[in-house]
């Protein structure tokens, strides 16, 4: 009967992962054929784009203009830095990663349409790879496949999806981020680290992913010093954090440094830039502020309503999901995990390592009667849960298996991360850009999958959040592909 069950579970992975990599390419298809239909029924807005000047290197060579329509908005940076390098001091606000990307396809003309259609492959292939390892996340810390399907299938038709289906970074920052996150969750730091610095050479929120080491270093030297009475642990599992946490950030800086060299170096006292002059010289930051006027409540004017409209709806999906968790799991949410049950911890590797939950794992040998007591109040918890009566959940004795899915202690530090991003997109940046800036955060998904979940008191909203994502990805492909503002 085990290995029936075993094969029956075997059987139906596989099933979803064809399921979502149908999806994945059925999703980008879908995306390439609106940008062709809505390029081609519609003049652009801004023709510029067609404009290539020859690069400053070589100004006698003359480079043939971008396929129009096909390369647009950012999409003129990136094959610009690719043909060129940079140039310019606001084409450093653009990162590396898909230049260094498209440039592995050099050997064909960098002005031919063959080239423009090889750097569209190259994108959509990123969004199929992240896809899948999305999945693998989610089937990972939500453990119901169910969930983690209808999870991916979100992300796979997500309001951004035409960013992801053009030549922009989303696709491979997508791809570097969730194949971060899960290794980091199956404990495999090594590998969530090269994830991680490589995410922080394709957007600058990269960096961010730090946070998710960050998190585990502070519980895991928590855990040594206060649990284990361990010192000298607890000062290694700091000091590795650290350092860890400095190799995620180090090619980002590798690159303002690259900038600095290229801009302030060898520059009379009147062609040096001001930024050059600074304490910290940050080329990124001053680029940000000075070009795009990107700066704490610097968005908040009249008439810029319209844009904070158009990102209503990501953000409140955003507020609605960490409020959720934090009025259910109030007790972890607040604590930042340190009040959250001990089975939780040591059920994955968020938290603790495997050799700090063996001890534990030890130690709860001998209260196995004791867990066989439990198991009716801990289906009670899980039927509230399912109910969406999180109310009527006792905290005081909560367990791994009390809190499935999204409300998972494993889950708090994505949805802290999640917090961090939405507050920087609206207190910080352009407002519109909320979409494509928080389309990579999995709570979204998550949490839109576990209220679809329980149709008989959410399921209005699973047909609003769908409803938002179709209507997004039609006037996203009408309004981007056109040179249109949208995101």
């Amino acid at each position: 009967m085990a290995e029936t069950t075993a094969e029956h579970h075997r059987d139906n992975h596989r099933d979803h992962h064809h399921l979502v990599l149908k999806s994945a390419i059925c999703s980008r298809l879908l995306l390439l054929a609106l940008i062709v239909f809505f390029s081609t029924l519609l003049s652009p807005y801004d023709t510029s784009a067609t404009l290539n000047p020859p690069c400053l290197s070589t100004p006698n060579a003359t480079l043939s203009s971008p396929l129009q329509n096909a390369v647009v908005w950012d999409s003129v940076y990136f094959l610009r830095i690719t043909q060129c390098g940079y140039e310019y001091e606001q084409s450093f606000a653009f990162l590396p990663l898909l230049p260094l990307s498209l440039s592995l396809v050099s050997f064909i003309p960098t002005q031919t349409p063959l080239f423009v259609l090889c750097a569209y492959l190259i994108n959509n292939l990123a969004f199929v790879l992240a896809a899948l390892y999305f999945y693998r996340l989610s089937l990972t810390l939500l453990k119901d496949p169910d969930t983690a399907l209808r999870a991916t299938l979100l992300f796979c038709f997500n309001p951004a999806s035409v960013f992801y289906s053009s030549i922009y970074s989303e696709s491979l920052y997508a791809l570097l981020c969730f194949g971060g996150m899960y290794h980091f969750v199956c404990g495999r730091n090594n590998f969530a680290l090269l994830f991680f610095a490589l995410s922080g050479c394709a957007r600058s929120n990269g960096v961010l992913n730090a946070g998710y080491l960050l998190f585990q270093t502070m519980h895991r030297s928590y855990h040594a010093l206060f649990h284990h009475k361990r010192l000298p642990l607890a000062l290694q599992i700091v000091f590795i954090g650290a350092l860890r946490t400095a190799c995620i950030f180090a090619p980002f800086l590798a690159f303002q440094a690259y900038g600095y060299y290229h801009m302030c170096v060898g520059r009379s006292h009147d062609e040096i830039r001001p930024w050059c002059k600074g304490r910290i010289p940050l080329l990124y930051s001053y680029i940000q502020s000075h070009y795009w006027g990107v700066g704490f409540l610097r968005y908040f004017q009249l008439k810029q309503l319209p844009n904070f409209l158009l990102a209503s709806p990501i953000l409140s999906l955003a507020l609605c999901s960490i409020v959720h968790y934090a009025k259910s799991r109030p007790q972890n949410f607040f604590s930042l995990g340190f009040l959250a049950p001990m089975e939780e911890k040591s059920s994955g590797a968020v938290f603790l390592s495997r050799d700090l939950s063996r001890s534990e794992e030890a130690d709860s040998v001998g209260k196995s009667s004791s867990v066989r007591v439990e198991e009716h109040l801990n289906l009670r918890r899980r039927k509230n849960v399912i109910k969406g009566d999180v109310a009527n959940v006792p905290i005081e004795s909560e367990s791994a298996e009390a809190w499935p899915g999204y409300l998972s202690a494993s889950v708090l530090p994505f949805v802290l991360h999640l917090g961090f991003m939405a507050c920087t997109a609206f207190f910080v940046m352009h407002v519109q850009v909320a979409t494509r800036f928080l389309s990579a955060s999995p709570p979204l998904y998550w949490f839109a999958a576990y209220i679809m979940a329980y149709p008989t008191k959410y399921y209005r909203w699973g047909y609003v959040i769908w409803a938002y994502s179709i209507a997004y990805i039609f006037l996203g492909s009408l309004l981007f592909s056109n040179f249109y503002p949208f995101t």
